[in-house]
């Protein structure tokens, strides 16, 4: 085999040797999900569904939360077009960004990475019958525990260690995150080349 020619069988969003590179292939994509959920939603649903199925990127956080239906939606994209995501906070990732952040392949937050968990919050600004407020709050506390749920299989974490985190809500810091085995700690500030710690 032509030595030259060695790399072109390496996959898609893959570098060559010394992390150089591959002559027509391309480097690993990058998003962020930044900001309120609910004003990015139609944005960011376009951007993951437009990149590549299977394909091996980065999705920075730095996200305070916003529509539970957001974070839920984008989870569901991650997962279901099998996207090799790795997950960097970057800054907050609080409560319906941990959905998605959660359903990333691998996981990587600073020192001073935040993460807000606490329970489900309903607010409206419209006029709501009885009936209506009734059915909300069954709806909502059937889907609170659900997303519980989701979140002890998409981490994994314990029930007893979510609940402690959640109610009634709690900062948790990268390093404690990283210290309950979900996330590893990456400290940009500290590393000669933390690119290639990102990549790897």
């Amino acid at each position: 085999m032509d030595k030259s020619k060695s790399h072109n069988k390496i996959g898609p969003y893959s570098t060559g040797p010394y992390g150089r590179p591959v002559e027509g292939v391309k480097a690993p994509w990058e998003v962020s999900i930044s900001g309120d959920l609910s004003d990015r939603q139609n944005d960011l649903i376009s951007r993951l569904v437009e990149l590549p199925v299977r394909s091996r990127g980065i999705i920075y956080f730095d996200s305070c939360g916003g529509s539970v239906y957001a974070g839920l939606a984008l989870a569901t994209l991650i997962r279901t077009r099998e996207l090799n995501a790795t997950a960097v906070v970057i800054g907050e990732c609080s409560s319906a960004a941990l959905m998605p952040f959660a359903a990333c392949r691998k996981r990587f937050v600073t020192p001073l990475s935040t993460l807000l968990f606490h329970p489900m919050r309903w607010q409206t600004e419209e006029d709501v019958r009885l009936e209506e407020a009734t059915e909300w709050a069954r709806h909502f506390g059937q889907l609170e525990s659900n997303l519980d749920q989701l979140l002890v299989t998409l981490f994994p974490i314990t029930p007893e260690v979510l609940q402690k985190w959640t109610r009634p809500g709690r900062f948790v810091t990268g390093t404690e995150l990283a210290e309950a085995n979900l996330a590893t700690i990456f400290n940009p500030f500290d590393l000669e080349k933390p690119w290639q710690v990102l990549r790897g």
